[in-house]
């Protein structure tokens, strides 16, 4: 017994003295390679070269393919040789619609948004549920300015807080925000009275939606921050502030919300380092009680190593899991390819909010559609991913929705619940485990819906059309059916409601979805990574026919 104890107290002492007993703070912003964003009216555009020669596609390598909302029946057989003939040929219809998308590209990238969306809203077909939105107004503060229906709305919410009856502070205040979303402070109070009679998430639904609708209103979004925070969601509170420094980088407030930004990040990690410090414990002493049973110490060790890189934070993780994942997967070298990916992904990851990490961007040798985002902004995604997706608008929502994976700590999260030593060997190939495991992270409802919501978000704020990830969606769905399921639909379940709930979330907070696609330079990159595939195949089927032979 006395060999348990002795165990014990070594893995507490290590786990207690070592330096990787501390979460890593954030010690400068993350290497990322952006290029100018070009000015814009309402919508910041993308990041794109606007030399014609490079967004112009070959007629032979970049053929235009059939849209998530361009053809009118869906494949309902296995993919064929027939099947790829007529994705390789598509209709008159589909050529002249993208023909139509690639022109208003061009006009986007030169800056004429108007003419640039009339073609967008030729080419597109609108949502089935959902109505256009109409004009926004400008934002006032002074209540004085609110029409007169409006002013007595107010008043009666101010009566009714004074005298503390609910019926006339709600009923007040929800007309107030629905009729005149533009008076500022009506969400505040609205969002203020829901939390002091315990709807916090009702709440928080308020003051979301309504920054959404004025994100550059700093009354609004202090409001968001200060609920997040006092409902210990600090990692929201500290991504919203960061969000509002990045996108407005000259506004007077924007240092002040950097510094918000900061102390929040700091409470998050706080609260992670306690819960993993408990986690690290509770594991040293189960790893010792191992031994006692096994006679084994790679019981205790296990735990106390795992422990010691978990309490490391969260780019540990991710580099030392890529640092794996790099060995195991066969991984795309094309720069072109490899730089195509990289641009997008880093231009996601400027506006994602989360400045303490080192983004990095991998493509899989793999025809399959899936990608999977590590701790701490390692996001691999495959080159099936980007054959079968019809834009670049497409390929940057799979890329946003995982990147707010990793942004929001999802990974990292389900790593740390639970059995710690379990968690580990079932995410980290620990000790000759195997990558596969690396992409079944099993995200619950919430999770996902977090990542759609910050998805979109981010998708929208660097310029590309908001219903990327919807398209995406619809494309997965309908190449799936009758077909072996992709692996990222196992992982991340597409359902009907899912694309409308997606459709809504454009529709009512405003985001565009007739900015940028990106199809000519898409199809270039397509038409290469299905060489470099073709190429994979044919070398793998030689290698099979040498082993049989042998």
């Amino acid at each position: 017994m006395k060999l348990v104890w002795n165990s014990l107290a070594f893995a507490l002492v290590l786990w207690s003295t070592s330096p990787a007993a501390v979460l890593a703070e954030p010690a400068s912003p993350p290497t990322v390679i952006v290029t100018p964003v070009p000015k814009k009216t309402e919508t910041t555009t993308p990041t794109e070269n606007t030399d014609t020669e490079k967004v112009q596609p070959s007629a032979e390598e970049t053929k235009p393919e059939p849209s998530p909302e361009a053809s009118e029946k869906p494949d309902t057989k296995p993919e064929s040789d027939t099947d790829k003939a007529e994705e390789e040929n598509p209709t008159p219809e589909e050529i002249a619609r993208q023909e139509k998308i690639i022109e208003a590209d061009k006009l986007y990238l030169g800056g004429q948004f108007a003419a640039a969306e009339k073609l967008y809203r030729e080419a597109k077909a609108p949502f089935s549920d959902a109505t256009e939105k109409t004009e926004r107004k400008e934002p006032i503060t002074d209540a004085d300015k609110l029409a007169p229906a409006g002013r007595v709305y107010w008043r009666e919410a101010q009566a009714g807080l004074e005298q503390k009856l609910e019926s006339k502070i709600f009923v007040p205040l929800q007309f107030l925000v629905e009729q005149y979303p533009e008076f500022i402070p009506g969400h505040v109070q609205y969002a203020k009275a829901l939390r002091d009679y315990n709807q916090v998430e009702k709440s928080l639904q308020v003051l979301e939606r309504a920054s959404t609708l004025y994100p550059a209103e700093p009354m609004l979004l202090k409001a968001k921050i200060a609920a997040y925070s006092q409902n210990k969601k600090w990692l929201e509170a500290s991504l919203s502030a960061r969000q509002f420094a990045l996108l407005n980088p000259n506004h007077p407030e924007a240092k002040e919300f950097e510094i918000l930004a900061q102390e929040n990040l700091k409470r998050y990690q706080s609260h992670l380092r306690a819960e993993l410090r408990g986690n690290a414990i509770a594991n040293a002493i189960t790893g010792a009680l191992s031994y006692a049973f096994t006679g084994s110490l790679f019981g205790p060790l296990t735990a106390v190593e795992s422990a010691a890189l978990m309490l490391r934070g969260e780019s540990a993780v991710g580099q030392s899991v890529a640092k794996q994942a790099k060995r195991q997967l066969p991984l795309v070298e094309d720069e072109e390819v490899l730089n195509y990916v990289r641009e997008i992904g880093n231009k996601l990851a400027t506006v994602a909010g989360r400045q303490d990490f080192e983004y990095e961007f991998y493509v899989v040798l793999d025809d399959d559609l899936n990608a999977f985002a590590l701790p701490g902004g390692k996001i691999f995604v495959n080159a099936g991913a980007i054959a079968r997706t019809h834009s670049e608008a497409e390929l940057a929502g799979l890329l946003a929705h995982e990147l707010s994976h990793a942004v929001l700590s999802h990974g990292f999260q389900l790593v740390t619940q639970g059995n710690l030593t379990a968690s580990v060997t079932e995410f980290i190939p620990y000790a000759g485990g195997t990558v596969t495991n690396l992409i079944v992270f099993d995200y619950s409802r919430d999770m996902e819906r977090q990542a759609d919501i910050l998805g979109t978000r981010i998708l929208s704020s660097t310029g590309y059309a908001a219903d990327g990830m919807r398209n995406l969606m619809v494309t997965l769905n309908k190449q799936d059916r009758d077909r072996p399921i992709f692996t990222w639909l196992s992982t991340h379940p597409i359902t009907d409601e899912r694309t409308r709930y997606l459709e809504s979330l454009i529709q009512s907070n405003g985001y565009n979805r007739y900015a940028y696609e990106g199809v000519a330079r898409h199809n270039e990159i397509k038409a290469k990574v299905k060489k470099i595939l073709d190429e994979a195949k044919k070398k793998e089927k030689e290698r099979k026919r040498k082993r049989d032979r042998n």
